[in-house]
This record gives C-alpha cells, structure tokens and sequence, in this order.
C-alpha cells in the first residue's frame, strides 16, 4: 500500500535554531538530523501534516 501512495524526499534548507519546541520535535519525528541531508518517507497524509508544520524549514521533492 505504501508504494501506491509514491515516495517523496524531504530536506531541512533552514535552521532550526530560535524555533519553538513542537517545531523542532516534528523534525526530529521526521528523522531529520542535518541541514541538506534528505530523508525519503511514504507520501501519507500524517507526512503530510508534519511538512505543513514546518513548511518554511524544508523543501519537498517526489523521490525516484
């Protein structure tokens, strides 16, 4: 089911520095470490929610 719903990268592009606590924790959720380093996830919509909360900290792409 998961590979119907496709793969889609996400990469941190801003810090995370002066953000509020539940920002930080919903990058930390995604599995995001470091800036520039992409993590690859389900396209669902929990994913999706989490993007939304930090949308002006990452960049979305559609995985190959």
């Amino acid at each position: 089911m998961a590979d119907a719903q496709g793969r889609i990268s996400i990469v941190q592009v801003r810090s995370a520095i002066g953000r509020k606590a539940d920002q930080k924790a919903t990058l930390e959720a995604l599995g995001i470490r470091r800036l520039h380093r992409p993590v690859v996830h389900s396209d669902t919509p929990q994913i999706r929610g989490m993007i939304f909360k930090v949308a002006h900290l990452v960049r979305v792409e559609k995985a190959d």
